[in-house]
């Protein structure tokens, strides 16, 4: 079938247009927001299509996955075809629930014309839907194509604006892993966060000997590869959903250091990492996978065992088909 989305999540969608459908991808001349075309920095197949607003009615759209609320007046403008009424549509919640949680209402929440499919289990938990039915169809992704082998006495991370986000992506606590090991961020918007580490240090605090380093925006492949000679990967997120990279980490074979937060706790079992609310914890085990690679090794087997059986990219293909064939057949 043909498959209108919207290029949000660079991660997410790489795996979703890797089905056997036709993914059209709208672009606008500013790729801005809305229009952001194919990916620059992720390996994406022939099928995923660029085209255009004005190409838009004459495409053949068989069923819209809209990210965002403003996708469904922005679809009907472009399609002519109103989403959930005069074509089938799915909207599928990336995101942990923001304001008054555990009461925050879904943008969707309470509509017969739409389903919602949720990321993680948690997310389905903390989001009120109302009435509107939902499901969940959990990550999965395409294998990295290197492994591990954490030659590095270093730490990884990989966030996006851990300076604007701060304590949503755990930003704060990174001094506390930088003085056990150099600590190496990957992601968007990371180039000034030493910088942004040193002002928010209390007054009279010295400002060197922050062992921090950004690396923005990298290739995925070239980040892999980096990330790969780490040794452990390091996920401080307070309140966001199960980052693909971090299962990304696990099928290359890196051991886990994480904050039992969110879904986090469900998918990294405890021979995989060490997970923990308790941050001397968390420093104490970073200590002890730089001290000991052996362990590092035996842990991180098992990260890409559970990665390959519950996060592979035939699963959630073939979760993806069902859910869009059962849904295009009962509109029509």
């Amino acid at each position: 079938m043909n498959v209108l989305l919207w290029h949000v999540h660079g991660s997410w969608t790489t795996s979703f247009v890797h089905g056997t459908h036709r993914y059209l991808i709208p672009t606008t001349p500013d790729r801005g927001p809305y229009g952001l075309g194919r990916a620059r920095t992720y390996p994406w197949p022939d099928t995923a299509v660029e085209v255009t607003p004005d190409d838009l009615p004459d495409a053949g759209v068989d069923l819209v996955i809209l990210q965002r609320p403003e996708e469904i007046d922005l679809a009907e403008k472009w399609l002519h075809r109103r989403p959930g009424r005069d074509i089938p549509a799915i909207y599928v919640e990336h995101n942990t629930p923001k304001g008054d949680v555990p009461d925050t209402r879904h943008p969707m929440a309470d509509r017969d014309d739409l389903l919602v499919a949720h990321v993680t289990h948690f997310n389905h938990l903390f989001w009120d839907t109302g009435a509107t039915r939902t499901t969940v169809i959990e990550h999965g992704i395409v294998a990295p194509r290197v492994q591990w082998n954490g030659e590095l006495d270093r730490l990884a991370v990989v966030t996006n604006e851990p300076v604007r986000r701060w304590r949503v992506t755990g930003t704060d606590l990174m001094p506390r892993f930088a003085r056990v090991a150099p600590l190496d961020v990957f992601g968007m918007g990371v180039a000034g966060l030493r910088d942004a580490l040193i002002a928010a240090r209390p007054t009279g605090s010295a400002s060197d000997g922050l062992a921090v380093t950004g690396y923005d925006d990298l290739p995925q492949d070239r980040m892999h590869a980096e990330l790969a000679r780490r040794r452990a990967y390091l996920h401080l997120c307070r309140w966001t959903s199960l980052g693909l990279s971090l299962i990304e980490a696990m099928a290359m074979g890196m051991p886990v250091i994480a904050l039992a937060t969110t879904e986090a706790v469900d998918a990294v079992p405890p021979d995989a990492g060490v997970l923990s609310t308790r941050v001397d914890t968390l420093v104490e085990a970073a200590r002890w996978l730089v001290e000991d690679r052996d362990a590092a090794y035996r842990l991180g087997a098992r990260a890409r065992e559970v990665s390959k059986e519950r996060f592979g990219l035939d699963r959630f293909l073939a979760d993806w088909d069902r859910l869009m064939e059962e849904e295009t057949c009962a509109s029509r």
